[in-house]
């Protein structure tokens, strides 16, 4: 019931999360939402955010280790495979439920941010392994993070991955030109 919830999270947003729906792809039987969730639709809900929550978050600190620019790679590797794999129907969950949920779910938009700052947090410390100091980092990663998350938002209405890829271009030169600049300085044009 939690991976549909999250199916249909990522699919139609907060708002498309119904029991009925849930019930629906799952297969499972009515009596049991209710014992899995007390709390009913909310309680699957906030559930169903922080699992899909923590499947992205787990392919971030996993490539964190790795570097910035890895990161950025696989970042758009996973969202290139799950547009193509769903036929453009999935986005981003934690997304759909950041903007979706802000006054028929507060809980929702407080467990979105949370989420997004562990994001900026793995993201952040990937920059910094790479040489950058704190505050650019930080600056890198929320660029990064609105960036691709912006770039899939695209990629579902025109249904190609073509804007994910360009956006993934800019912000390898981005990040190269700001290693450059780190190592190297702002050369003089006087």
């Amino acid at each position: 019931m939690l991976i549909s919830a999250a199916e249909v999270l990522r699919e139609r947003g907060a708002a498309g999360v119904t029991i009925d729906e849930v019930l629906a792809r799952s297969g499972a039987p009515r009596g049991s939402v209710y014992y899995h969730f007390p709390s009913g639709r909310n309680q699957i809900l906030t559930e169903a955010l922080q699992y899909a929550g923590d499947e992205i978050t787990g392919v971030i600190d996993e490539a964190a280790t790795r570097g910035g620019m890895y990161l950025v790679r696989k970042f758009v590797a996973f969202w290139e495979e799950l547009l193509v794999e769903s036929d453009f129907a999935a986005g981003c969950p934690v997304v759909a439920a950041a903007i979706g949920a802000a006054d028929a779910e507060p809980q929702l938009t407080s467990v979105a941010g949370s989420i997004f700052t562990h994001w900026r947090a793995g993201l952040t410390r990937a920059f910094v392994s790479d040489g950058f100091g704190d505050t650019d980092a930080a600056s890198l990663a929320i660029t990064c993070i609105a960036t691709l998350e912006g770039a899939v938002v695209l990629c579902r209405s025109t249904r190609t991955v073509d804007p994910l890829r360009d956006v993934a271009e800019q912000l390898e030169f981005l990040i190269r030109s700001r290693e450059f600049i780190r190592r190297y300085g702002v050369p003089d044009r006087s």
